[in-house]
């Protein structure tokens, strides 16, 4: 039996941090300071998509699973997906090849 998974993990609430974070126009909508000419406005929505990577990045890689687990996942696939090819070869046999 494959191990079981559950995506309810509390670092998935990470992932809201770069929704939200933008949305809080109020801390960004100014012009002062300027970064190569750039208003803060602007170059600070392009630290965002930084952050929004980073927040995934951290999150994957606190959520995925250990080697072992994903070996006995796989290993459970092949097992299932044998056992399908199976049950189908004898569906297909006993119809007579239809």
């Amino acid at each position: 039996m494959a191990p079981a998974r559950s995506d309810r993990s509390p670092w998935n609430w990470l992932l809201l941090v770069p929704i939200v974070v933008p949305l809080l126009v109020p801390l960004y909508n100014r012009v002062e300071p300027t970064l190569f000419g750039w208003p803060f406005f602007y170059w600070v929505q392009l630290l965002f998509v930084g952050l929004g990577v980073l927040t995934t990045v951290l999150v994957y890689r606190a959520t995925r699973r250990s080697p072992a687990d994903r070996a006995a996942a796989r290993a459970a696939v092949t097992r299932d997906t044998a056992a399908r090819d199976t049950t189908a070869r004898d569906t297909t046999d006993r119809d007579g090849g239809r």
